[in-house]
């Protein structure tokens, strides 16, 4: 017994050295003119690499090697040439050794590894794909010359069998070499077959109008493997979660179902959980949309402040929630909070006061020296005069730079009276730009007549579309009270 436990320590021992960190390349480059080679991969998206290594060469050298024993995730990582001749990717894991050769004037057809089974798959691909985008010039080509709308149709088809071809191609080797990082990433450009027409509902008179997208939506991420930290240092993740949330109606509900969605998939894969958080933060906090900032807050409070951030420094944490924080007090559906100034004689104005006796308020603040506002304020005044005719319409106007005499001009120059309260704060006794989050101008918020938030990041070609929705779907409300 005592020589079998020997034994198996021995050849666990021996095996435990084989399992080695980093990766060992041996390259030639048979018609290298470069002095410089960079190990480079992507991460995340195509647009960017970032340097993982470089060789320096000597004017004639055709072999060279690049080495490290520092654990890594692996990817699709690229060789590319200072002279900026082009660049040639493959797939490199951790713990790799593996030799290539190739000639920079055709890569693809003149690649030939040896220790890497993972390449040579992946150059067959390569291959491949050369001679489909021979045929798609063919193609580009007739349809350039077609004449009739038969002729156009008769392309059109060229193209889709050419594309159902292709992937007809992916699947076949993902059957083939199911555990190999190229099947992952052909499953991660895979996309669902929905239906080209929407199917009948079951009362046979009626189309189903969202089937095509629930189905597409529903199995988008079917074939992704969030399990393998290897595809964030490929081209093609960030484009998959664009395209997947412009799927998305955007709403916080929408968008914080989803988001719990993903990161709950990646949460054992630190590397996409990463990505993935700091993207739909982005996405979030950037939105244009109306009330997405609802769920920029969301994101913070439920992840970042639970401290499942663990790669960000306690300053950038803190400025996380310090922005959550300035943010959540103005959202849609908050009530708003009180503004009390006074005007420029010195009487003084409450926000609150506009509530009882107008339908809404428009909170804007602005400065007289800002050249948006310049040119924003007068057409909020043409708005304003067009949306008293249906409801009752006040705009609460904050000057937030104390320039008093272009303030006063710029309001009598552009008769900014009917309808308009305007004050400012000379003696610095508001907090008004922490309260509103009222770091550039305009800014500008609805308030309704209960002193709820129900409108912010407005501008004066939505306004009224906003409040004609408001009342349209007031009445509704109204009507199916009275049902």
């Amino acid at each position: 017994m005592k020589q079998i436990f020997l034994l198996v320590l021995m050849m666990t021992l021996g095996l435990s050295s084989f399992a080695k960190d980093g990766y060992k390349l041996n390259v030639t480059l048979r018609d290298n003119t470069d002095s410089l080679v960079y190990l480079c991969h992507y991460y995340g998206k195509g647009q960017t690499v970032y340097k993982d290594d470089s060789a320096r060469l000597t004017p004639g050298t055709t072999k060279f090697e690049m080495k490290s024993a520092k654990k890594f995730v692996g990817g699709i990582y690229m060789l590319l040439f200072a002279d900026k001749t082009g660049q040639f990717e493959f797939i490199l894991s951790n713990g790799d050794e593996f030799s290539f050769e190739l000639s920079k004037a055709d890569m693809v057809k003149t690649a030939s590894f040896k220790g890497s089974e993972e390449n040579l798959h992946f150059y067959e691909y390569q291959k491949y794909l050369t001679t489909i985008g021979d045929k798609y010039q063919a193609i580009n080509n007739e349809l350039a010359t077609a004449k009739t709308k038969a002729d156009t149709a008769k392309v059109n088809k060229k193209s889709k069998d050419l594309s159902n071809e292709m992937k007809e191609y992916r699947n076949n080797f993902v059957k083939k070499y199911p555990s190999s990082f190229t099947a992952v990433v052909f499953n991660a450009l895979s996309e669902p077959e929905v239906p080209e027409k929407d199917p009948m509902l079951p009362d046979g008179k009626t189309k189903d109008s969202t089937f095509r997208y629930r189905t597409f939506k529903g199995e988008y991420w079917n074939r992704f493997n969030f399990t393998d930290d290897r595809i964030i240092y490929t081209p093609l993740y960030e484009k998959k979660l664009e395209d997947y949330f412009k799927l998305l109606v955007p709403v916080p509900d929408s968008i914080n179902k989803e988001a719990d969605f993903i990161l709950g998939k990646t949460k054992n894969s630190p590397d996409l959980f990463k990505y993935s958080l700091w993207w739909i933060t982005r996405f979030a906090e950037t939105s244009k949309v109306m009330g997405m900032d609802e769920s920029f807050v969301y994101l913070v409070e439920n992840y970042y402040q639970k401290g499942l951030a663990t790669w960000l420094a306690d300053s950038s944490l803190e400025k996380y929630i310090d922005r959550a924080k300035k943010i959540a007090p103005n959202m849609v559906g908050q009530p708003a909070i009180d503004v009390r100034l006074p005007d420029i004689d010195g009487n003084m104005h409450t926000l609150s006061s506009t509530y009882p006796t107008a339908d809404y308020t428009l909170l804007v603040f602005w400065s007289p020296t800002c050249g948006h506002c310049q040119k924003e304020i007068p057409r909020v005044d043409s708005m304003q005069r067009i949306i008293s005719k249906k409801v009752n319409f006040k705009i609460f106007a904050v000057e937030t730079d104390q320039e008093d005499e272009k303030w006063v001009k710029l309001i009598k120059d552009n008769d900014l009276n009917k309808n308009w309260i305007h004050v400012h704060d000379p003696q610095h006794t508001s907090n008004f730009r922490a309260t509103y989050d009222v770091y550039s101008t305009p800014v500008m918020y609805l308030i309704d007549k209960n002193g709820k938030i129900v409108g912010k990041k407005l501008d004066h070609s939505n306004i009224e579309g906003l409040i004609d929705f408001l009342e349209k779907k007031k009445k509704q409300d109204a009507e199916k009270k009275t049902k």
